[in-house]
């Protein structure tokens, strides 16, 4: 058995991916917008030593037609940073991760409101940096194109060195708040940036103390050429989406492997894909679950979703006949790329693969809790992933199922923790404490609350 532990994320935003899942029997089909659902889902995920609650994010509701929006469950939900540190209140030790743009925020908004999050959780924050792939989140901002791909992460490269900077203003002991002096501050502890580069110029500090963690746990989903080199330098967690266990080690290989050539310790990055579970008491309802859900897709969606994922109108082909080439566009190429392998490797055609996306196309474990449990197992001891990214099939069922079956048996297996063993999201993903770079010369006072 593997000696290496199974890292958990769940993925809440939206709270199901399926397009069917809200319609499914039982399940509550305001799941996405529902603060006491969201309370009841983080609990039970806190209860069951998840690692974290990680919530993507979208800047644009109108990028599918109006037939298939209709039918869709995402168009309304909570901005990530006001509903985490609400969850922040009815939690105590689970991480709490959210996508912040850097393609349609400003690096110091993004700095304090992590850096906010990670005080009033404790040491709880996770910070999911994104280039935003949606061309018509631009509409929303004031800007005619969506930037090129390439641009974009050119752009967060510099962005993310500009918020790091911002976390690292001030010195863990510059605030000495000694009340006998009447001194707050040590000003010898503070830094001023004053960063001046291609895309941004921001002087800081940041009016906030250094976050609890040092810096929230940094986290990447991009798997272009691009996003892995993104990855490989800037980031301490990975959420990726892979169609299986050789696409996984491929991934896994290239992403630590370009972190070795950088002087990063690859020990110091968390790959955890995407991971559509299904799970039951037999391999058969697992399946006839699945197939339920699979058949909750209306046509309309599952064209929508291949819209979306090869950046252009799926409605114009031919519904049967095979997938026509796909040229560049300025959407998500990770998500085209994946579509046209599926086609390519399944001989599917244009109303077979929309089928397939409409619901959930990605890597999927459907079967009793020894079966998935030995597939993840798999993946951990081939160097495949180091934990998994978790969508639930439908809720609050397919969480209770996940917690109730697949973690007691991952447990049993000595696979996974039975209790936190430490407080913050560095303690459950076994990630360092970064230095302040600008302030190494002297030992980390007390954080506060010690």
């Amino acid at each position: 058995m593997s000696q290496r532990q199974i890292h958990l994320a769940a993925f809440m935003r939206p709270a199901t991916i399926h397009t069917g899942a809200w319609r499914y029997p039982g399940a509550w089909a305001d799941a996405n917008f529902n603060f006491a659902h969201m309370v009841r889902f983080a609990q039970t995920l806190e209860a069951a030593k998840f690692d974290a609650f990680f919530m993507a994010d979208h800047l644009a509701v109108l990028n599918m037609p109006m037939e298939a929006l209709k039918r869709s469950a995402t168009p309304t939900s909570f901005e990530p940073l006001t509903l985490l540190p609400a969850l922040a209140m009815v939690t105590q030790r689970l991480g709490l991760v959210a996508t912040g743009s850097t393609t349609y925020d400003m690096p110091y908004h993004v700095a304090r409101r992590f850096a906010s999050l990670d005080h009033i959780s404790a040491g709880r924050a996770g910070w999911n940096v994104v280039t935003t792939s949606n061309p018509d989140a631009s509409h929303n901002f004031g800007q005619e194109e969506h930037l090129e791909h390439g641009e974009r992460y050119r752009r967060a490269r510099e962005f993310v060195d500009v918020v790091t900077g911002l976390w690292d203003s001030w010195a863990d002991d510059a605030f000495i708040r000694d009340q006998q002096e009447g001194v707050f501050v040590d000003p010898e502890r503070l830094h001023v940036l004053d960063h001046k580069g291609k895309y941004f110029a921001v002087r800081g500090p940041l009016n906030i103390a250094r976050p609890l963690q040092g810096w929230p746990v940094i986290v990447q989903a991009g798997a272009s050429d691009f996003g892995r080199q993104l990855a490989a330098e800037t980031a301490e967690a990975v959420f990726t989406s892979v169609a299986n266990l050789e696409a996984g080690r491929e991934f896994y290989a290239d992403v630590k492997g370009r972190m070795a050539k950088l002087g990063r310790d690859p020990d110091g990055l968390k790959i955890l894909p995407a991971c559509f579970v299904v799970v039951a008491d037999t391999v058969e309802e697992a399946r006839a679950k699945r197939a339920t859900l699979d058949g909750l897709v209306h046509a309309a969606s599952a064209i929508a979703s291949l819209s979306i994922a090869l950046g252009t109108d799926a409605a114009k082909f031919d519904p049967d006949g095979p997938l026509p080439e796909i040229p560049d566009s300025n959407a998500s190429k990770s998500g085209r790329d994946r579509a046209v392998a599926l086609a390519k490797r399944e001989n599917l055609t244009v109303r077979q693969l929309a089928q397939r996306l409409g619901g959930y196309s990605g890597l999927a474990m459907v079967g009793t809790a020894a079966i998935i449990a030995d597939q993840m197992e798999e993946w951990l001891a081939t160097r495949g992933s180091d934990g998994f990214t978790i969508m639930f099939p439908y809720l609050p069922g397919g969480l209770d199922d996940f917690c109730g079956k697949v973690v007691t048996e991952i447990q049993r297996r000595g696979l996974f923790r039975r209790d936190y063993a430490g407080t913050t999201l560095r303690d459950h993903l076994g990630l360092r404490r970064p230095e302040n770079r600008f302030f190494a010369d002297r030992p980390a006072a007390r954080l506060a609350g010690e």
